[in-house]
């Protein structure tokens, strides 16, 4: 039998190396007169892309504006295709100096945490240093000295960023522009790690001391409905990175965290999976299974547990005929949230039934009523 060729996923670039790009094409306007149709531009961690220019023009002597579309490869993200942009200026001067600053669609940070303080455009580390290394490159190869200004811009911005936790993270008015080394690989999730990461730094900032961990905007809800008095930057959904978001949030030197979430996610992490996507779900079934016949003594509904579609749908066969089972999935969370934080860290688990009301608190005597 002739085995199947796997197909290899296709690489992209950042929102960072894209801006990169858009500032060489402008700089080969302005300093060789050349219009480019695409520029090579080098990734921090090594090697190189050739990257097409979209649009390219002077406005005026001494300015060019250069915008490229991001290609994100084969990796789900929401600046896919998004025209990202720079107005370059430049004024010849005895000494070369560069200004970066951000225009519109590109978002302005407003609280502390973040790798670039408030006040200033959320242009990453990242993409700051791809910028400065293309322009040194083109100020070297023109043998002058000038001043360089450097507006990133990105049209659609203010539109994208409402479908990102920019506003959550204090970014305002656009998307961030980052990328750790220029390239995107395929379902590698780094922009979703950093907004995780991002969003504890934002919080221990802030002076938040108990922090919620949730597994989506429906379950955030919920866990913001019970507990009025805890600040919005103490929610953070974590997708579906379990361990990866206990282990961030102990290093962070944060003790007391609340999973709280719905029972499908809660049956992944009570059965210790680092990961929670939904492929896993038949292995968990049976661990349910186990534990149910273990409390109830029912075979019949241990057989059933494991035939079940769904988690949802198991959720509904011990709703009201078997609560223990499903406080042992509770404790159980409990336990590894514990194996990825450390015991030193003070666990919440709460597991909410399909209406959104709290079916298991770990610790009901600390909520509200």
């Amino acid at each position: 039998m002739a085995k199947t060729k796997k197909t290899e996923l296709k690489q992209g670039f950042t929102t960072g190396a894209a801006a990169a790009a858009a500032v060489k094409g402008a700089l080969y306007l302005l300093l060789k007169k050349e219009k480019k149709q695409f520029v090579t531009i080098g990734f921090i961690g090594g090697g190189h892309r050739d990257i097409d220019i979209f649009s390219l023009e002077k406005s005026g002597e001494h300015t060019a504006v250069c915008t490229v579309i991001k290609d994100a490869g084969d990796d789900p993200d929401v600046t896919h295709k998004a025209e990202i942009g720079a107005v370059v200026s430049i004024k010849e001067t005895e000494v070369s100096v560069l200004t970066l600053s951000g225009g519109k669609g590109v978002g302005r940070v407003t609280k502390p945490g973040l790798e670039i303080p408030p006040g200033h455009p959320a242009i990453n580390s990242g993409p700051r240093q791809m910028i400065t290394s293309v322009v040194e490159e083109m100020l070297a190869d023109s043998g002058g000295s000038f001043a360089v200004s450097i507006e990133i811009f990105v049209p659609e911005g203010e539109t994208l960023a409402g479908h990102t936790l920019n506003a959550r993270l204090g970014i305002i008015g656009g998307i961030s522009i980052l990328g750790t080394t220029g390239v995107v690989r395929p379902m590698s999730h780094e922009a979703y790690i950093a907004t995780i990461r991002s969003s504890l730094s934002v919080a221990r900032a802030c002076g938040v001391k108990r922090i919620f961990f949730t597994t989506g905007r429906r379950s955030e809800r919920f866990a913001q409905k019970y507990f009025t008095d805890d600040p919005v930057e103490a929610f953070i959904q974590m997708g579906d990175f379990f361990k990866l978001s206990l282990e961030s949030a102990a290093r962070m030197g944060f003790s007391d965290i609340v999973l709280a979430v719905f029972f499908g996610k809660a049956l992944k992490m009570a059965d210790g999976l680092p990961h929670t996507h939904a492929a896993k779900t038949d292995l968990c079934l049976k661990t349910l299974s186990r534990w149910t016949l273990a409390l109830t003594g029912n075979e019949a509904v241990a057989q059933n547990i494991v035939s079940a579609n769904t988690a949802r749908q198991a959720f509904f066969m011990l709703e009201h005929t078997a609560p223990a089972v499903i406080a042992r999935v509770g404790s159980e969370i409990v336990r590894s949230a514990r194996s990825f934080s450390g015991i030193s860290v003070n666990i919440r688990a709460i597991i909410f039934d399909f209406s959104g009301r709290i079916y298991f608190d770990s610790n009901p005597s600390r909520r509200k009523t």
